[in-house]
């Protein structure tokens, strides 16, 4: 009988290899072992490519760097926080940095927004948010914005210009999960998406969507249009009471947008009554899913809730310790992650006409200069009134024209071609009037029509009532 082994070969009497034999238990045993040891060492490969993932995107926050682009050296003071002090000595470098810094810190944020304003963000996250893309298409945020960069100012065309160029600086030298950690996790499920280079137009349409966050009225003409329906327009005034100009009279009381440029003296040219309409019951849905469209949106640019508004108050240095006023301003915008505002300082090493910023205060990632803050002798910043900047106009539709002053006009039509990760693209066509677009083609144009052949008209004979206009073969609603 042969002597059994541990761990070891042996040569028996007549030379043979003797094969240690392994209990169930010990085999058992060493089969957990190698397991152990695998998943150790997974979980370990797998925490130093995390951590190597997220420092990875870390920006350099000391020494120096060379990069292509300035004219000048400029100097980059973080204090213990991480908040940014710039320093230049032109003002072209001066944004060139502060593209550059936003960018090091906050590109993902940067990106995303661009992707909201231009209708994009199926390029991004997929086909889940092509109907929010055909919505931001419709209302042409980034159109606008394109066509507004040739009527600013040369300054403001300089700045933005050399803002663009220190975001694309740090763009050129990063990429993938060197930019964010949100771009490795991106690549996940989108593993062909790369950023594109920064652009001015890219700051000036996030302008359009803060417009849209702080306009204070197209879902209470929602809830008015539905209430109407449902309990009278009589009734529903109670509750929405009319504006009171008589006591709150209009600063400006004519004019209207010109070839992009507000004109006092021009007159205004609406196809549509502006009287307050019964809305008939086959709209509540329609209106609905407006509202729908509108709340998606707004989670992308961030939650709010009732009693939502800023504030302002400031005190006479007759009344404070220092002899100095005090100004306290809190803008009351939504809660985000990273908050939308970036504190900063702008400051020009000489102080010179061509370059006159000291400045420090909260800026926003994504545009150049600062919103609110301070210089050496004043501070300022800013409260929203929730404007009146939106309206759904009933429009007339027959065929592919509307009524104007009863006169048929023809739509102006736009194809949007909608890029989708991992899909096909998607066509949609945009009908514009001249109050905006047909918002209700988004919601489904079928729905909307049939508002129109249920909309109240007065009995043969009858004088028209206001809220019912002579129609055509069906209504559309437009966005003004």
């Amino acid at each position: 009988m042969h002597p059994r082994f541990s761990g070891s070969l042996a040569l028996g009497k007549r030379g043979r290899v003797l094969i240690p034999t392994v209990g169930p238990v010990r085999k058992f045993l060493r089969v957990l072992g190698v397991l152990a040891l695998v998943i150790i060492l997974a979980l370990g490969g797998a925490v130093l490519y995390g951590v190597h993932t997220v420092r990875a995107s870390f920006p350099v926050v000391a020494g120096s760097l060379d990069v292509e682009g300035l004219a000048a050296p400029v100097t980059v003071l973080r204090d213990s926080l991480g908040v940014p002090e710039l320093y230049a000595d032109n003002l072209d470098d001066l944004f060139f940095a502060q593209g550059f810094v936003h960018a090091q810190d906050r590109f993902w944020e940067m990106d995303v927004r661009r992707h909201i304003t231009s209708g994009r963000l199926s390029e991004m996250f997929g086909e889940s948010q092509v109907p929010t893309d055909s919505f931001l298409r419709t209302l042409g945020w980034r159109r606008i914005a394109e066509q507004e960069i040739p009527l600013l100012s040369a300054r403001s065309r300089q700045i933005l210009d050399a803002y663009a160029a220190g975001v694309n600086a740090y763009l050129a030298d990063h990429q993938g999960d060197q930019l964010s950690l949100e771009y490795a996790v991106l690549g996940l499920q989108n593993p062909d998406y790369s950023p594109e280079p920064w652009t001015p137009a890219d700051s000036v349409s996030w302008l359009k969507a803060l417009a849209w966050d702080l306009r204070g009225n197209m879902e209470d003409e929602i809830y008015r249009s539905i209430m109407s329906a449902s309990v009278g327009v009589q009734e529903t005034e109670k509750l929405f009471p009319p504006y009171p100009y008589v006591k709150h009279r209009p600063i400006v009381a004519s004019g209207t947008v010109v070839n992009g440029v507000f004109d006092a003296k021009a007159l205004g040219g609406n196809s549509s009554q502006g009287s307050s309409a019964h809305v008939p019951q086959p709209a509540i849905a329609p209106l609905q899913r407006l509202r729908a469209s509108s709340l998606e949106l707004k989670r992308w640019l961030g939650p709010t809730g009732p009693g939502i508004g800023s504030n302002s108050w400031a005190v006479s240095g007759a009344k404070t310790a220092t002899g100095k006023p005090l100004l306290a301003n809190d803008p009351h915008l939504a809660p985000m992650m990273p908050s939308i505002w970036y504190q900063a300082g702008l400051h020009c090493t000489t102080q010179r006409p061509d370059c006159n910023y000291d400045v420090a205060g909260w800026t926003m990632a994504g545009l150049p200069g600062v919103f609110i803050g301070h210089n050496d002798k004043v501070a300022w910043g800013f409260t929203n009134l929730g404007p009146d900047v939106t309206d759904l106009v009933l429009e007339q539709l027959d065929g592919d024209t509307y009524l104007v002053d009863g006169n048929a006009v023809a739509f102006t039509t736009r194809v949007e071609v909608i890029k989708v990760a991992g899909k096909d693209p998607v066509e949609i066509t945009v009908r514009d009037t001249v109050d905006g677009p047909i918002v209700s083609d988004v919601a489904g144009i079928d729905t909307y029509q049939a508002v129109g052949a249920d909309a109240p008209v007065p009995a043969p004979g009858a004088a028209p009532a206001p809220e019912a206009p002579q129609r055509g073969r069906g209504y559309g609603v437009a966005l003004r």
